[in-house]
């Protein structure tokens, strides 16, 4: 009885995941859009930091959202904000917009903020980018992978790098800047590598041979492409996490932002979408949003937390931060090692690095990239 009870189990998949496993996702999802704000309901908004003088920060996507929030709140409490945008024009007007409102404030010196052009739908982009700041030989204290895409009930698309937009936008492209940035990183004291994820995470599959959904074994839809994407983020950092030595002080921290407002939810099931159109009182705005990103950002008990994970050798995934600033589990299925593995080496294949490109980059040699 019992054999037959594992082989159902086993047998029933939906998307590559068990039944029992895909549904305890929705669980995990369900109860974020209910109870987030009173989980959450102990945090400021906004929330308050520490002067920051001291930090340079990279933010992608921080033209509008949670990044747009992000950046600002972290150039108001004095750091050096980056904003890696797409829209270099956009971002140069917010900077005007936030520059004129702290100075009729006369709270003190101009925001320390600039902006440079990434565009995560091309890896050259990523590469370029890359390789202006690492020119500049200065220290990176934070990077903060936000940027992010949900083409909800959109069509199959990729970028002109042959991926599935998603997979590019939310795993491929950020892998490859936290890689390529290691040497900035690696300047700093305890830096930090901070991703943006989703909760969604929790009901994505990933298949390391067919990452971008292509073999027909899969029926693709926006929603398998986000929650496979977000997983194969968090599975890749996970091995990040172990290989990156102590030593470097650089620490790799996943995070959901908790359900923030938008405007598309075509793509999700019928009850998220009613729950979403009660968004007043469930969901977050994007101020409430990117408090998880600041916490992981700039708390010293993110480091406390992550050293904690370091030091224990059953660790198998690194640190994440849940949306009310506090550490909790990532999914069941990016625990699974095995998994993680495949998807940190084919990953590395379609971003056109070597397995030991860490190894190479600690070590300060020189690592070809051929796009």
């Amino acid at each position: 009885m019992c054999s037959e009870s594992v082989s159902l189990k086993t047998m029933k998949k939906k998307d590559g995941l068990s039944w029992i496993d895909w549904m305890r996702g929705w669980v995990n999802v369900t109860q974020e859009i209910l109870f987030q704000r009173i989980m959450a309901s102990h945090l400021h908004n906004p929330l308050p930091l520490p002067s920051l003088n001291h930090l340079t920060c990279i933010v992608t996507g921080s033209t509008s959202g949670i990044g747009s929030e992000t950046a600002r709140q972290l150039a108001e409490a004095g750091a050096h904000v980056v904003m890696a945008v797409r829209n270099i024009k956009a971002a140069y007007e917010l900077i005007q917009q936030w520059q004129t409102k702290w100075s009729a404030s006369g709270k003190g010196l101009p925001l320390n903020i600039e902006a440079m052009e990434l565009e995560l739908l091309s890896l050259d982009s990523v590469v370029r980018f890359s390789n202006a700041w690492n020119a500049r030989l200065a220290p990176l204290h934070v990077l903060i992978n936000n940027a992010g895409m949900f083409a909800m009930g959109g069509a199959q698309r990729f970028s002109k790098d042959g991926n599935e937009q998603h997979m590019q936008v939310n795993h491929l492209a950020p892998a490859l800047l936290s890689l390529l940035l290691l040497p900035s990183l690696i300047r700093a004291s305890g830096s930090r590598i901070i991703n943006v994820s989703s909760v969604i995470h929790y009901v994505g599959f990933v298949d390391p041979n067919d990452m971008n959904v292509v073999s027909g074994e899969r029926k693709f839809s926006s929603l398998i492409g986000y929650s496979s994407s977000k997983l194969a983020q968090v599975m890749f950092n996970n091995i990040l996490f172990k290989k990156l030595p102590i030593e470097t002080g650089i620490s790799v921290v996943s995070l959901s932002p908790g359900v923030v407002q938008t405007n598309g939810t075509r793509d999700l099931p019928r009850f998220i979408q009613e729950l979403y159109s009660a968004w007043p009182y469930f969901i977050f705005s994007p101020q409430e949003g990117c408090r998880s990103s600041l916490f992981s950002a700039t708390d010293p008990q993110v480091l406390q937390h992550y050293h904690k994970l370091k030091t224990n050798e059953k660790s198998v995934c690194t640190l994440f931060i849940s949306q009310n600033c506090k550490p909790t589990n990532c999914s069941e299925e990016a625990h699974n090692v095995e998994t993680a593995s495949k998807v940190w080496e084919k990953t590395l294949e379609m971003i056109c690095l070597p397995l030991d490109v860490v190894e190479r980059l600690i070590e300060g040699q020189e690592v070809p990239i051929n796009l």
